[in-house]
């Protein structure tokens, strides 16, 4: 197995790219190859290990490309125009099946065009989406869309439910998992156009299509464990993401001031370290990796785009799992299945 990884993608490049790949190596089978400007990073692996690449790791690879895609470039012109980009070439590779899955913390609009352009939709899907995992009550959440499609039709977000089933059952092993609607009210009535759209046509389609739809959901409820999953629009997904970040770091920031105050709150600690280590752990959005592209026809991962090298690492980690589980093959056969009958 190849794990491509655009190594020139994201705030971080290449620091954390590199060190997330080092930091992964040895926990993952697969090769790692580092796609992007090669004699920089031989500058960089020489200056965080005073080592050459191969003596790491075998299985660490370089393949040298001449551009970079930025974040403030214009997707469908860079995707077009910069050929040789660390992101359009780890696209190339991908298709022409010289790697097996592709990650990168770039450009989200330009790793959604060239997903789309380069790779390819699976027939049957309109927009591919960005599924994301959070932590949820002695379970996991899957948030789609969390980026990629700002703008939506009811259709969208009906295939964001089917696809969401499909890789909740064949990846998590959860025969029927509750998909809901994201909402400001759990009222049939609730929300925007969109909402109440897509509302009535997941009821209508639901069982035909063998979704579990739960309803509207709100955010606060969202994380009862009792959710697989919650649909939505890109632009509502991604400021529900990025909030749920953001609580993530208050929590865990917040926690660390009040029982570092002074002797008496560090002693008092003590006893609650464990507990306090468990709610971390458990609020680490990192520790549950980058988004995978649902609805393309190869794996791709976008990571967050201020990934530091422990992300990487899990994300590294969770790119060989979408591979060995066969998340897309699995995707693909269904949809061809729906499509036939």
């Amino acid at each position: 197995m190849k794990i491509l990884l655009d190594a020139m993608g994201g705030d971080n490049a290449p620091n954390a790219t590199i060190k997330g790949a080092v930091k992964a190596i040895n926990q993952v089978e697969a090769e790692v190859i580092l796609i992007g400007n090669e004699n920089i990073i031989r500058e960089k692996v020489k200056e965080f290990y005073g080592k050459e690449l191969e003596e790491i790791s075998d299985r660490l690879k370089i393949k040298n490309t001449t551009e970079t895609i930025e974040m403030e470039d214009i997707p469908t012109q860079a995707i077009k125009h910069k050929k040789d980009s660390s992101m359009v070439v780890g696209f190339r590779m991908l298709k022409e099946g010289e790697g097996d899955v592709f990650i990168s913390a770039g450009n989200s609009g330009a790793l959604l065009t060239g997903a789309t352009l380069l790779v390819g939709r699976i027939k049957g899907i309109d927009r591919p989406a960005l599924a994301g995992i959070l932590p949820a009550h002695h379970s996991k959440l899957l948030l789609i869309d969390s980026g990629a499609n700002t703008n939506c039709k009811p259709i969208n977000l009906l295939q964001f439910a089917q696809m969401s089933t499909i890789y909740l059952r064949n990846t998590f092993g959860i025969e029927k998992p509750a998909i809901g609607l994201l909402n400001i009210g759990t009222e049939e009535t609730k929300g925007n156009e969109l909402t109440k759209e897509s509302y009535k046509l997941l009821k209508e389609k639901s069982e035909e299509l063998g979704i579990n739809f739960v309803g509207n959901v709100e955010g606060r409820d969202a994380f009862s464990g009792e959710i697989d999953a919650v649909v939505t629009d890109g632009f509502t997904g991604n400021i529900f993401l990025k909030a749920v970040e953001g609580i993530g770091r208050l929590v865990k920031t917040s926690l660390k001031e009040n029982f570092l105050k002074n002797i008496f709150t560090k002693i008092a600690a003590i006893p609650s370290l464990p507990a306090i280590k468990g709610l971390q752990k458990a609020m680490d959005y990192k520790s549950y990796g980058g988004a995978l592209f649902l609805g393309v026809k190869k794996p791709v991962v976008k990571a967050h785009g201020s990934s530091d090298e422990i992300l990487f690492e899990f994300t590294i980690k969770q790119a060989e799992t979408f591979v060995k589980n066969k998340a897309v093959e699995k995707m693909i056969d269904e949809f061809e299945n729906l499509n036939k009958n």
